[in-house]
């Protein structure tokens, strides 16, 4: 018998760029976040190590940024959500099977240009000098005031970011089965019924999906917060690029980058959680308890019940 290599070394290529891509660069900027900036114009030491740069960052001064990053990290991930998946669930479920790779090519088009151009133009359109502001003034408003402020990040992040959630929820949405929303019809339930209890139950990875591509790189987004939001607008990933580029201070930065790490990762916890206890009353309403003499109830969600 012909000898065989150990299966894992398929996945030697995908670990080795792990590794090196990733792991390594994470690992350097942990370990430079315990280090110092030992002169003006040296960049970072690691011959004394201390956590004086998390103490740095976690003080008052840093700790509102990090405040306004979560919320617009949360809220622009919310309002993606509500407006892709009517969107996405029209364009898998509604619209004609022949236009729909012309759908999915129209919600690519933003991703045609470069993320910096396409926020610049927002910024063009925010001003007060812009067409908008220009339009409401002819018909006696006041200049559009919005632009430098939270409100404009928010709506920059929105843009820019609504495509990510759009084709994951569609791709979900796409490949629940047409009967089994027709079963569901047939044994008495209505439209939103069976939305709610068949079609986004099935859809749940790729709304997961799409939360997780959206909220992440959200929340270290700078170019949208330095372009539309100003001083108002400031998001931790303004204050990272400014001690890397700017301060030239690579130990305050890495500590910053490493505890917004750290709140991604516990926001995304604490959301799962919040979900899974939401939902837990729910999937309990879902299962049937179905007895049969002389054996044991068998439960079976309602889900397995439809698709049979």
């Amino acid at each position: 018998m012909r000898r065989r290599l150990p299966g894992f070394l398929l996945a030697a290529p995908a670990w080795a760029w792990l590794a090196i891509f990733f792991v390594a660069p994470v690992g350097m900027v942990v370990w430079f976040s315990f280090g110092y900036k030992p002169s003006i114009f040296a960049t970072q030491a690691t011959d004394k190590l201390s956590f004086d740069r998390y103490a740095e960052v976690l003080s008052p001064t840093f700790f509102a940024t990090f405040q306004n990053t979560l919320w617009v990290g949360v809220a622009g991930t919310v309002l993606c959500f509500l407006i892709g998946l009517p969107v996405a669930y029209w364009m898998a479920v509604k619209a004609p099977p022949s236009r729909r790779g012309l759908l999915v090519a129209l919600v690519m088009v933003p991703f045609w240009t470069n993320f910096l151009v396409r926020t610049i133009g927002w910024q063009v359109i925010l001003s007060p000098e812009g067409w908008i502001s220009t339009a409401l003034q002819t018909v006696g408003f006041e200049p559009l005031a919005i632009l430098n402020t939270r409100g404009a990040v928010l709506l920059g992040v929105v843009y820019n970011y609504l495509p990510l959630m759009i084709l994951p929820l569609f791709v979900a949405f796409d490949r629940v089965n047409g009967p089994l929303r027709e079963a569901s019809k047939d044994l008495g339930a209505g439209k939103w019924t069976t939305f709610f209890r068949i079609t986004l139950p099935l859809a749940q990875p790729g709304i997961i999906a799409g939360v997780l591509l959206v909220f992440i790189p959200l929340m270290g987004d700078y170019i949208t917060a330095t372009v539309l939001g100003g001083a108002k607008g400031n998001m931790v990933g303004q204050l990272v690029a400014s001690q890397f580029q700017t301060a030239q201070n690579w130990a305050l930065g890495s500590a910053m980058a490493v505890v917004l790490i750290i709140v991604i990762l516990l926001t995304v916890a604490i959301g799962a959680g919040i979900v899974w206890l939401v939902t837990l009353p729910i999937r309990a309403s879902h299962r049937l308890v179905i007895g049969a003499p002389d054996t044991a109830p068998a439960s079976v969600s309602i889900r397995e019940e439809v698709a049979a």
